[in-house]
């Protein structure tokens, strides 16, 4: 039990780490980012599949909150959210037999997660007017509300204090999360999740996809163990890799007033996760 409290505190901490440093780094350069971002957003989906290929769920979370603060467009957060492996990679890279299979699976995560980015920012900017068209110059937001318009803010108060309080809201918010999730495959079993995917092999790629939509670390650790293991075909350990996002979900999940569009986000990645494993499947085998 205590091990679950210690495990969901380690991963929280390096959550932690990842999101302090990225907006610590972020604070110096917050009003040129945001300008580059809002010319450079046709682009910006396959900026978003090469961060997400990044063997961290920090980066997840830190897209997932620049999302909401409309900093990057919904095809970017999908395209970093596809090509996110989170834990798998360094799991999949360490076994001696399938090791190799990480560059294929990097490539075909970046190129889906690329496409999807690109044609769903394609079809939302067709079906939505542009945020803030009328409303004169726009006032970039920082990390906690603040304004971060050069001149704004200067010293300690803006490159620590604001990236320090708002990385610890985070962290307390994914530390949550991951002991709930961690109680749940605690008491349910890793043995049982094998047994459950192994039961039907031609509904493997939709049961690892289910897996894939638990909003926490461990889940992308099963599927990639379980792969390594031999109990899941590539197609199918692709479907569950495909969905998860670490805990980038979590973080659209706080904002209620945004859930239409964390609603399009999740279908988006869920359909591309079956789709893709079952082609791959089809291709060389289950």
């Amino acid at each position: 039990m205590w091990d679950v409290v210690l495990d969901a505190l380690k991963d929280s901490a390096i959550t932690l780490g990842v999101v302090f440093l990225f907006y610590f780094l972020l604070s110096f350069c917050e009003a040129w980012l945001s300008e580059k971002l809002e010319k450079a957003k046709k682009a910006s989906p396959l900026l978003g599949a090469g961060l997400g290929l990044i063997p961290q769920c920090g980066t997840s979370v830190v897209a997932a909150d620049l999302y909401l603060k409309e900093r990057i467009s919904m095809g970017t957060l999908v395209a970093v959210f596809i090509a996110c492996s989170d834990e798998a990679l360094p799991i999949i890279a360490s076994n001696l037999n399938r090791g190799w299979m990480v560059f294929p699976l990097l490539g075909v995560k970046f190129v889906l997660g690329a496409a999807a980015g690109f044609l769903t920012d394609l079809i939302i900017r067709k079906t939505t007017k542009p945020l803030n068209e009328d409303e004169g110059e726009k006032i970039h937001i920082g990390c906690c509300g603040h304004e971060i318009e050069e001149g704004e803010e200067s010293g300690w108060h803006k490159h620590l204090f604001h990236p320090l309080f708002h990385s610890l809201k985070i962290f307390l918010y994914v530390f949550a999360v991951n002991i709930a999730f961690g109680l749940i495959i605690y008491y349910v079993g890793e043995d049982n999740f094998a047994a459950f995917l192994k039961g039907n092999r031609y509904l493997a790629p939709l049961y690892s996809a289910l897996i894939g939509t638990i909003p926490n670390c461990a889940s992308s650790v099963i599927i990639a163990e379980l792969y390594t293991m031999g109990n899941l075909s590539f197609g199918a350990a692709l479907s569950g890799l495909v969905v998860n996002a670490g805990l980038g979900m979590v973080v659209l999940l706080k904002e209620r007033k945004a859930w239409k569009n964390t609603l399009t986000i999740f279908l988006i990645t869920f359909f591309v996760a079956l789709l893709s494993g079952y082609i791959t499947c089809l291709i060389i085998g289950f």
